[in-house]
């Protein structure tokens, strides 16, 4: 079952407000939504305290002094680092693949790799795209995100009114009246044309994949480049032996991502640190050993004469130069645990001299050795420096391995909130450090697909080759040397992504067109036929308006609903985090004798649905006593206004509230608090209580009220049960041949061999209880 937020890492002086809003009939925010009274959901909300403390936003504001900067951007070099860092082990190999033709090709390919260092990492990456970021996260799903909550892009129609009114949705700058004339243009035609919504959503999704597949090569290239040094002391090893002793490596790197990597940052930047010292070291030693004049190729003509000279094979060689700079997804895609300042100091003056000189000290060396191309690295290492470079080298491809690996955990949990990916269970390695994840499905996937690369391929080379980017041209140039395989993968997981995307969308619109009309859901609860038991049902469903079809198709065939019933929905938020304190949102589905309500538990793309999941039910009980206290007791102005603290232990705590029309804490009937307990308030608060109940109720519909909170909570400590629909989604008979493929064939086989929702949810299993239903769409 989803948590609800990690309310027992907040301090106790902190402690977050409860809000309450009922939102009218009518929203006059940036949308200009309007929110049916009769399908509107209460803003159950607990205003102020911490960003969501589990969170892992708290320190990536660049406001923060330089002590933090400084500590952030030691630990930048440990988790962005490894895998642009090991570059410099095979660009030179897969650049030079058929040996050096003129030996001012060397100061064309090194004026090339600086300049595309500078262009795509430094300008582009580091001092640009930095910037622009969700909230603080970085990567093309936050971008995404980002633009969602600005223009209605979604596809899925599950927007409300309420979701613009959390703390974190509308976090944004104030717009020059030029940027808002674009930003009103553009929004207009993404929100009015469907093939543009669809464009951006397969742009998103394509992106996507490539950070995938990525993950997939990153680690082969980089792990058997590192092992192919062994060939310096060891000849006689085979090609075949590399391959395993990097297989070997790569199944134990993979196996040990269950432990999760606890304090990252701290255990990996000293082998990082320790690497781009030698590297940058090495590098400086080679320039002023072997050749100065190399430092010329900062003069971009060399670049021109190295196309001039060589023609078509100088630019089929920029698919092996854009090698200098892959690995640098993880720098944009893991901002929200770092701050820009960080991540561009750590850069400026750790990774960027160092691979520099790295690059420049290899040139160097080819210019005296051009023979040594093949391994240009190791050869140009000065021999009592041979294995502790090896050491590193293996152990700094294994990092940057790592990174990849996380970065891909983490795109898959960002598609999960899309509903563009199976389901699989997403876990939090720990609490400490939130962007920590483990998927197991897909590590065993990554796994499998990372050995099958290394066996297939055997050398850096074609490897390299395979890798895609900005110069996709002349990758494609080659497309059967190796370039095939990332764009095979991501048409694979761009097939699965589309087409589960498509089958949700449609169920989803299914059951939204056939949700019970109030009259029917009326008639159905007080049927005489349905029968009540004790204790709480929670039934899942994936609608966020109205009561879905499947419940009637339960009741056909079992006539019975617990004493107290809740539909509940999982929704996610295209925002980084969703306070604790906005978690959820009631209303109460007529006829009010009947105790049904409604709720969608709200989520942001980074939150965790695995940890604090036994504190889901006494938040949501405590939360629906408060729903039941407040829509009673205030007006709907005096709803939006009312702002009193709660206690991590779900009781209101003695401080004064804040809000136009607040009032004392002590005047207000909690879920815990007795009726009985207003006669013995403190004297200054007991004077005002006659003004007060007769401003709001009599003392009748005061105890009615606290009879429905203890109704509720005796309820729920009778027990809970989980109500799980189980729909069978096909095609129509008169369906196209594509559709049936897609629905009755990919979808269905995704499904069956994917995670199933009580996993997901992490819901006890002597607890579930599951309906099945056929959907055809």
């Amino acid at each position: 079952m989803a948590p609800t937020a990690a309310a027992e890492n907040q301090d106790d002086d902190h402690r977050p407000d409860i809000v309450v809003v009922d939102v009218g009939s009518s929203y006059d925010g940036a949308s200009s939504a309007v929110v049916d009274r009769q399908d509107s959901l209460f803003w159950e909300a607990m205003r102020g305290g911490h960003r969501a403390a589990a969170g892992g936003e708290g320190h990536c504001f660049d406001g923060d002094g330089w002590g933090t900067t400084l500590r952030l951007a030691f630990q930048c070099v440990g988790i962005l680092y490894g895998d642009v860092g090991t570059s410099p082990l095979y660009v030179y190999s897969t650049t030079f693949d058929h040996g050096v033709g003129h030996p001012d090709d060397i100061l064309g390919v090194l004026s090339l790799i600086i300049y595309s260092f500078l262009l795509f990492t430094v300008i582009k990456i580091v001092f640009v795209a930095l910037h622009a970021n969700d909230d603080g996260d970085g990567g093309t799903f936050a971008l995404y995100s980002l633009i969602s909550r600005h223009a209605k892009v979604n596809l899925i129609p599950n927007h409300q009114a309420e979701d613009e009114l959390v703390s974190s949705y509308g976090k944004h700058g104030t717009p020059s009246s030029a940027t808002m004339r674009r930003a009103h243009w553009l929004k207009h035609l993404l929100e009015t044309s469907k093939p543009a919504k669809i464009c951006l959503f397969l742009l998103t999704l394509l992106a996507i994949a490539m950070v995938i597949s990525d993950a997939v090569l990153s680690p082969p290239i980089s792990v058997l480049s590192a092992v192919s040094g062994l060939k310096e002391k060891v000849p006689d090893l085979k090609t075949d032996q590399i391959v395993w002793i990097t297989v070997a490596i790569l199944v134990v790197l993979f196996a040990v991502q269950r432990f999760g990597t606890d304090k990252v940052g701290y255990s990996f930047a000293p082998v990082i640190l320790l690497w781009l010292l030698l590297i940058g070291g090495v590098g400086l030693y080679n320039l002023i050993k072997y050749d100065v004049g190399v430092l010329r190729s900062f003069n971009p003509k060399y670049i021109i004469d190295y196309f001039r000279r060589n023609k078509k094979e100088g630019w089929v060689s920029l698919g092996n130069i854009l090698l200098v700079f892959t690995g640098t997804e993880p720098l944009y895609a893991n901002l929200g645990y770092f701050s820009i300042r960080s991540i561009q100091l750590s850069f400026s003056f750790g990774l960027l001299p160092s691979i520099l000189l790295t690059y420049i000290g290899q040139a160097a060396y080819l210019r005296k050795h051009p023979e040594h191309f093949a391994d240009s690295f190791y050869r140009s290492v000065p021999s009592p420096l041979f294995w502790p470079a090896f050491i590193l080298a293996i152990a700094a491809s294994i990092v940057g391995s790592q990174a990849m690996i996380s970065c891909a955990f983490a795109t898959v949990s960002h598609l999960q909130t899309l509903s563009c990916f199976p389901r699989v269970r997403i876990l939090h390695t720990s609490k400490q450090f939130h962007g920590q994840l483990y998927v197991p499905e897909v590590n065993f996937l990554l796994c499998i697909a990372a050995c099958l690369v290394t066996v297939t391929f055997k050398t850096t080379t074609i490897i390299g080759k395979a890798h895609e980017s900005i110069y996709l041209s002349s990758v494609l140039y080659k497309f059967t040397h190796g370039p095939y395989v990332p764009v095979a993968m991501s048409v694979v997981l761009m097939v699965v992504m589309i087409s589960w995307h498509y089958v949700h969308v449609k169920r989803y619109k299914y059951e939204l067109k056939h949700t019970l009309s109030p009259a029917k859901t009326k008639q159905l609860l007080e049927h005489h036929d349905v029968k009540r038991i004790p204790g709480v049902g929670l039934f899942y469903t994936e609608l966020v308006q109205g009561i879905p079809p499947i419940f009637p198709h339960l009741i056909e065939r079992i006539p019975t609903i617990h004493s107290v019933l809740v539909f509940i929905s999982i929704k996610h938020l295209h925002v980084p985090h969703v306070d604790a304190s906005e978690r959820f949102l009631f209303r109460q589905v007529e006829p009010k004798e009947s105790k049904v309500f409604r709720c969608v538990a709200r989520y942001g793309y980074r939150d965790s649905l695995d940890q604090e999941a036994n504190g889901f039910v006494p938040g949501l009980v405590e939360c629906l006593q408060y729903y039941i206290r407040d829509a009673n007791l205030y007006s709907e102005d005096e709803l939006q206004n009312i702002s009193y603290p709660v206690s991590r232990d779900h009781s209101l705590s003695r401080e004064k509230p804040s809000g136009r029309h607040a009032i004392y804490a002590e005047e207000m009937i909690t879920p815990i608090q007795s009726f009985s307990e207003l006669t013995t308030l403190p004297n200054g608060v007991s004077s005002r209580l006659p003004q007060f109940q007769a401003s709001k109720m009599n003392i009748t519909e005061l105890a009615r009220i606290e009879e429905e909170q203890k109704f509720i909570q005796r309820e729920s400590e009778k027990g809970v049960v989980y109500i799980l629909g189980e729909s069978k989604v096909v095609a129509r008979p008169q369906s196209s041949l594509l559709k049936k493929i897609v629905v009755n064939y990919i979808y269905s086989f995704l499904r069956r061999n994917f995670m199933q929702g009580e996993k997901i949810l992490s819901i006890p299993h002597g607890k579930i209880l599951k309906v099945g239903i056929s959907y055809e769409i």
